[in-house]
């Protein structure tokens, strides 16, 4: 019988466990730490900041965000309206696996997007056909050694056969075999596969969504098949005698927020100010020590601020961790900048301010943190950001003032 253990990310706690069950977990030792107890047979199990569902042997572990679950799925940034997330969060709320509430927000996001058809495109083909078709393959032809017929061809078609296509139905596919989702989702998840019937039922890599470039045409498509790349990546299946028995799904919480703080201040200060991320540079003149701030802010392609993301609270209110200022000093230093910023994830408790800023000795640079609290309705969320977003714009100007930055 599999045992079912619910944590929150970065929960640490005494749990009875089999020595069978503690080694299996060091196996996923990236999600989970797993130590001896104070007493017999109890070991003390730490979340990290992974949230998900975790399966191992006989025992499933749940690991909830310390963030609302609406919050997560606004930080998938897949462009529903906020009412459309209900149904999924009352779902996790009852049950705390992440997976079949994840898997039918996939679901309706792709129903939305397919909604507005299916996205063709013109593809170009090279057959041999028995009638002509776009333009005579002459190099093709001529290897027939004089054959008249089939006909070598070059044409373009338009198909629905394409990657965008491919990629969204092999996230289809890959949800179809998690076990834990209801009846309903999985027969809305097989009309999908019914509208992309004419598509190529084909494995794909999940890194292949980066070689898709987006645009007008397609671009509705881009936040079902950002989910169906978290589907590809995260989900681990095992299986027994060619069935399904359980899955695993685990999502990266430092990633996710990184991700999500970047693509809406992008969207922003768009007009104001570029925003580049994990901009590489050196610390040192001669170019060994490499430095990669998450943030850097441009105007006219010049620097004029720097910022880093942290998606940890911070422990005790009154102080910001030492090392993070230590990187913020190295980056603001090496880009020559007066400012920086280390964007956190604010308690919901309200322990974390809203804003500090430290100046350090004898220099003129002044250290900021910035925090957001992700713990309101997504509205609340999305006015932080924009708030941040002001923000940034202005210490940004005042510094070119100030310094004489470039732009």
């Amino acid at each position: 019988m599999t045992k079912t253990l619910r944590l929150t990310e970065h929960e640490s706690r005494p749990v009875p466990l089999t020595g069978l069950q503690a080694r299996s977990l060091r196996d996923w030792k990236q999600f989970v730490e797993v130590a001896p107890g104070s007493e017999a047979r109890w070991w003390e199990l730490t979340a990290k900041h992974y949230v998900g569902t975790l399966v191992t042997k006989d025992l499933r572990i749940l690991i909830r965000p310390k963030i609302e679950l609406e919050n997560v799925f606004l930080m998938l940034a897949v462009g529903l309206r906020h009412s459309d997330w209900r149904r999924e969060t009352f779902g996790y709320e009852i049950t705390g696996d992440l997976l079949p509430a994840m898997v039918a927000f996939f679901t309706r996001s792709g129903e939305q997007t397919l909604a507005r058809g299916v996205y063709r495109s013109y593809q170009q083909r090279q057959e041999r056909l028995k009638t002509i078709r776009g333009r005579i393959d002459l190099p093709a032809q001529f290897a027939q050694a004089g054959a008249a017929y089939p006909v070598g061809c070059r044409f373009r078609e338009h198909t629905p056969n394409v990657i965008e296509n491919r990629y969204l139905k092999a996230g289809i596919r890959q949800a179809l075999r998690v076990p834990e989702i209801q009846a309903g989702v999985r027969q809305r998840l097989r009309r999908l596969l019914t509208a992309l019937e004419e598509v190529s039922d084909v494995p794909v890599r999940p890194g292949l969504l980066d070689e898709v470039v987006f645009n007008r045409l397609q671009s509705h498509y881009e936040p079902t098949l950002r989910l169906a790349r978290l589907l590809l990546e995260n989900l681990t299946l095992q299986d027994e005698t060619g069935d399904a028995v359980a899955s695993s799904f685990m999502i990266d919480m430092n990633f996710l927020f990184e991700s999500f703080v970047t693509h809406r201040l992008r969207g922003a200060l768009r007009g104001r100010l570029e925003v580049e991320s994990q901009h590489s540079t050196h610390l040192d003149l001669t170019d060994r020590v490499i430095i990669k701030p998450d943030l850097v802010f441009r105007r006219f392609g010049a620097p004029v601020f720097v910022g880093d993301l942290k998606y940890k609270l911070r422990d005790e209110p009154s102080k910001l961790p030492t090392s993070d200022l230590y990187q913020m000093l190295a980056y603001t230093t090496a880009l020559g900048l007066p400012n920086g910023v280390l964007v956190y994830c604010r308690d919901s408790d309200g322990r974390a301010t809203h804003h500090d800023e430290i100046t350090v000795r004898h220099t003129d640079k002044v250290l900021h943190a910035w925090g957001i609290d992700m713990s309101g309705p997504p509205d609340s969320v999305e006015d932080e950001i924009r708030k941040l977003a002001d923000w940034i714009a202005d210490r940004a100007g005042r510094a070119r003032r100030t310094w004489g930055l470039a732009g």
